[in-house]
């Protein structure tokens, strides 16, 4: 029997394998990076040990460390979770060496699956489809290709190339990210698939010979090649089902297979299915497998009793036959910065309507699995993945709409996410209508849109400037009291700044009669000026408090929703949610930043310079890269002209803001 168990993770993995640990009674150990002192996981462990340092290569990638903690603590067991170590052999093999319990595959099962070439090989053998793949680049003669790291998944060290000439650096890129993401760089080549649907099967196995297929999951919706919605049991043709158990139990049958696992394929228009990879673990899409199960299945409870030698039940299978779920993936990213990861303190993290967190849900309804919480700060050190959030009901139309409204609703603010584009995915009719494959959202750039229109932004700020008038009256040490902007010339507005969504700055000048309602009203921004006007519509105000505006626009009552940290300002309304930054009246001088200065994104360290100082090049050129979240991030020329400075060496750390690049265009020298 375990009694105590440790998970070699963090974040929102680890938060699920707790909430198992608790309710069957045994102990938890968090392991946790300096960065990650203060996070939700470390403190609902019954123990806490500290590895040194921030970064993955640190911390959770030292097995060594991990080992230790385990001998301080007492633990006598060890998840790995998903992710850092928990496909790496090595490591498995050690924890059973130092006398723990390893929940999860046996090390020799890994090392056979987590060779992507000698696991495709095998299992051809047991007659499961693949695609033809290459080692060496001067063996690729057909395009387009897909290169793929050998250790890991995720998309981390995944890149298309399309043509020869792009075959080199893309295996070179996507060595390094390998590299930084799994400690080991060794990547391949695979024939891709055009309109290619991802879906994938759970299996099961246990120590007595049993394995089992608990059902089918659809993982098409991806970006960057990771997945951001996922599905159970998905909608896929008559038969296709029992084909996908069928290959799927003969792949866990080959390899003995032991715990929780997943088999890949991808599915092409003409029906046929090919195998992409068996991931050794517990996958991040587990929830809607078991929120459809009729039993209630909870897989990680499942894979400490198979750890601790309990059979499995003895049916072979759980169809799908209770109901629909679909997850989507939370994350930090800057949707006006190329979506590249966001940083920054979460101030409110509040989504309504949740049911259940971490577990099965008896009905209809909705759960969450988050890493995070309100006042969590997101780093730059790991993936940005904030939280999954799951419905379930009984057609996959209400799971969708069900989701997509509470994601709506959700008040996420201080972080930039990828919200607005979840929800436009699943209220997209070509989503409805299950018209999805791995090039979804390459096809559908109209889903990148903004949940709030343009032309409601100005009724924001407004909401703001009303909000922030309230917030002053009731924080007031004297005359409170007074009509907000009272004075002896009442024609004279009020004026409010902000710096508004898309970068713009945004004057809002309204004026309130001595009765306190709204007797006018305009705004002002470069985008309006930029455009046609739009028609102002006639507003009244029905209520403002600091943290609540309610206005009738045109005959329409609408309740916006205000928070203020500091010169931060949120606002959630009907239409969506606007993130705001007032401005000082008065603001103070700042320091110039020379004309052509390329700015740092967000910190991370520079892992490549690509150009010298007084070369030329054209817009588009890659200037340097930017390495953050285990992700690569290039820095390309805005225009033509000459390098007229590159302040940060390689191997270099920076800050957001921080100048990395001065372009000068010929004109100007």
């Amino acid at each position: 029997m375990i009694n105590r168990l440790l998970v070699a993770n963090r974040g929102e993995i680890a938060r699920r394998v707790f909430a198992t640990c608790r309710a069957m009674g045994v102990e938890t150990v968090a392991v946790h990076s300096d960065a990650d002192a203060d996070a939700p996981f470390v403190a609902e462990a019954d123990q806490a040990v500290r590895l040194p340092g921030s970064s993955p290569a640190e911390t959770y990638l030292r097995v060594d460390l991990i080992l230790d903690a385990a001998r301080r603590s007492g633990a006598d067991a060890v998840h790995p979770g998903y992710g850092f170590l928990a496909e790496n052999a090595e490591f498995a093999a050690a924890v059973t060496d130092a006398g723990l319990t390893w929940v999860g595959p046996p090390a020799k099962v890994i090392a056979a699956m987590g060779d992507k070439l000698a696991a495709k090989a095998l299992l051809a053998e047991a007659g499961v489809p693949m695609l033809p793949s290459w080692t060496d680049t001067d063996g690729v003669t057909d395009f387009p290709v897909l290169v793929k790291a050998s250790a890991g998944g995720g998309g981390r060290g995944m890149r298309i190339v399309r043509t020869a000439d792009e075959l080199a650096e893309a295996v070179a890129s996507a060595r390094r990210e390998a590299a930084a993401a799994f400690g080991d760089g060794t990547v391949f080549i695979e024939r891709y698939v055009e309109r290619g649907r991802h879906v994938e099967v759970q299996i099961f196995g246990d120590t007595h010979g049993t394995v089992q297929v608990l059902g089918v999951r659809e993982c098409s919706i991806q970006r960057r090649h990771q997945k951001i919605i996922e599905e159970a049991p998905g909608d896929l043709p008559p038969g296709l089902h029992d084909r996908l158990h069928e290959t799927a139990m003969a792949a866990g049958r080959a390899v003995d297979y032991v715990g929780a696992g997943t088999v890949e394929f991808l599915l092409a228009p003409t029906g046929e299915f090919f195998f992409l990879e068996m991931n050794t673990r517990l996958q991040v899409e587990h929830p809607v497998t078991e929120l459809v199960t009729p039993a209630g299945l909870d897989l990680v409870r499942m894979q400490v009793l198979v750890a601790e030698g309990a059979p499995l039940p003895a049916q072979h299978h759980y169809p799908a036959t209770r109901g629909y779920a679909i997850e989507v993936r939370l994350c930090a990213e800057e949707p006006a910065q190329g979506w590249r990861p966001a940083t920054g303190t979460l101030h409110r993290f509040d989504v309504p309507g949740v049911d259940r967190e971490f577990g099965w849900i008896q009905r209809a309804g909705l759960r969450l699995d988050s890493g995070v919480v309100a006042g969590s700060v997101v780093g730059v050190n790991y993936d940005s993945l904030l939280a999954k959030l799951i419905a379930v009901a009984p057609t996959r139309a209400e799971a969708a709409r069900a989701l997509a409204g509470a994601l709506a609703r959700a008040e996420l603010h201080g972080v930039a996410t990828n919200r607005d584009l979840l929800v436009r995915v699943l209220r997209s009719p070509e989503f409805a209508a299950a018209e999805i494959d791995t090039g979804f959202l390459d096809r559908h750039p109209e889903v990148f849109t903004p949940l709030l229109p343009a032309d409601q932004v100005p009724l924001t700020a407004l909401a703001a400037a009303l909000a922030g008038a309230a917030h002053r009256r009731a924080t007031a040490p004297v005359l409170g009291g007074l009509p907000s902007g009272w004075r002896n010339v009442p024609a004279v507005p009020q004026v409010s700044r902000f710096t508004g969504p898309d970068g713009d700055e945004i004057e809002i000048r309204y004026r309130l009669d001595r009765n306190g309602r709204l007797a006018d009203w305009s705004s002002t921004s470069a985008t309006e000026e930029s455009a046609e006007r739009p028609t102002k519509p006639t507003v009244a105000l029905v209520e403002a408090t600091p943290d609540r505006v309610v206005l009738d626009v045109d005959g329409v009552r609408r309740a916006y929703r205000v928070h203020r940290v500091g010169s931060a300002v949120f606002v959630d309304g009907q239409d969506g949610s606007a993130s705001l930054a007032e401005l000082p009246r008065l603001p103070l001088p700042t320091a110039a930043v020379a004309a052509g200065s390329l700015l740092a994104p967000l910190p991370g360290a520079v892992t490549r310079v690509h150009v010298q100082v007084g070369q030329r090049v054209a817009a588009g050129d890659p200037l340097l890269t930017l390495e953050a979240m285990k992700l690569e991030h290039p820095v390309l020329a805005p225009i033509d002209g000459v390098v007229a400075e590159l302040p940060v060496p390689t191997g270099g750390q920076v800050q957001t803001g921080a100048v990395l690049a001065v372009i000068e265009e010929e004109d100007a020298r």
